[in-house]
């Protein structure tokens, strides 16, 4: 487990029972738990070291304290944001259970960073990228893999998790749509496009076999070279082997900035793009927005004589 800068992440008492709230986090992404898990341990650890002994001790000016106590170590505000929501969600399960008899950490607010407006390619560069994917005369059947991935995650607009999380059967060629489990144990369904549609049905009949192994989990529509589910790191590798045409590579949720950005360009309704990207609040959709309007300045300040 990785530390705190100057606090030892030690192990816990069992009254702190950091372990079962870990196992209580059932409707959340893996990547999700393993970071709030590294949080409160930490949180844990500095508790111990002074601050309260045991968990019914906590109220809201502890918990202000480790904020300010993160803000000494010269963490980001990003990174401090995000270790508050753990304590926050640790807090609200140390309430629900009976441990404290109210919640501190509903009051507990964290610096907000500065919202980054994420970089995308363009049109022509993300259709020059799959064109180029789909032109690769390769057999090995990673080929036939990668520009399915590729079509998904740019066509559909799928996080990478979403993706490597397909099985089989959530694929429906026929009527062109993918069913996804994303944040929150959310369900959404999302079409397909037809070139993303095709690519799957090449991959399907052939190339997804030559990549099953005896320990190939039976279920799992994209596999990686040794058989096992693909993986976000294995996602990564992906774009990397498929730059951009001046030769920067994308990670893997770029592309799925550009679909949102890219249907926006294009007169989509934010609130349909909302839904096929399954985000619960708007606020988060709207930031496509801004990218889309940086970009129509751009071209008008790049194309009118009076600009």
């Amino acid at each position: 487990m990785p530390l705190v800068r100057g606090v030892a992440a030690v192990p816990s008492s069992g009254m702190w029972d950091v372990e079962t709230y870990v196992g209580s986090l059932t409707r959340v992404a893996p990547a999700t738990r393993t970071a709030y898990e590294h949080d409160v341990t930490e949180f844990v650890a500095w508790c111990e070291r002074g601050a309260c002994s045991t968990p019914d001790q906590l109220d809201h000016k502890i918990l202000r304290r480790y904020l300010a106590y993160l803000t000494t170590r010269g963490f980001s505000r990003s990174s401090i944001a995000r270790k508050a929501a753990a304590v926050r969600s640790y807090t609200r399960y140390l309430h629900r259970t009976g441990v404290l008899t109210s919640d501190p950490g509903k009051q507990l607010h964290s610096p907000r960073g500065a919202k980054k407006l994420p970089r995308v390619p363009r049109r022509d560069d993300a259709v020059a990228l799959l064109d180029d994917a789909a032109d690769v005369e390769d057999p090995l059947p990673t080929a036939s893999r990668d520009l399915a991935v590729l079509e998904l995650l740019y066509g559909s607009g799928l996080r990478v998790s979403e993706c490597c999380g397909l099985a089989v059967d959530d694929v429906d060629l026929r009527h062109r749509h993918v069913t996804v489990l994303g944040k929150g144990a959310k369900v959404r369904r999302v079409p397909i496009s037809e070139p993303a549609r095709d690519a799957i049905v090449h991959y399907l009949r052939g190339a997804r076999e030559r990549l099953v192994t005896a320990d190939s989990p039976p279920d799992a529509l994209f596999l990686n070279a040794r058989g096992r589910r693909l993986s976000p790191r294995d996602a990564r590798r992906i774009l990397d082997r498929h730059p951009l045409p001046d030769g920067r590579t994308l990670h893997p949720h770029a592309l799925r900035h550009a679909f949102a950005t890219h249907l926006l360009e294009g007169g989509a309704d934010l609130r349909v793009v909302q839904e096929l990207l399954g985000h619960n609040d708007l606020a988060t959709t709207q930031v496509y927005t801004h990218v889309t309007r940086d970009r129509l300045r751009s071209v008008y300040e790049g194309t009118h004589p009076r600009a």
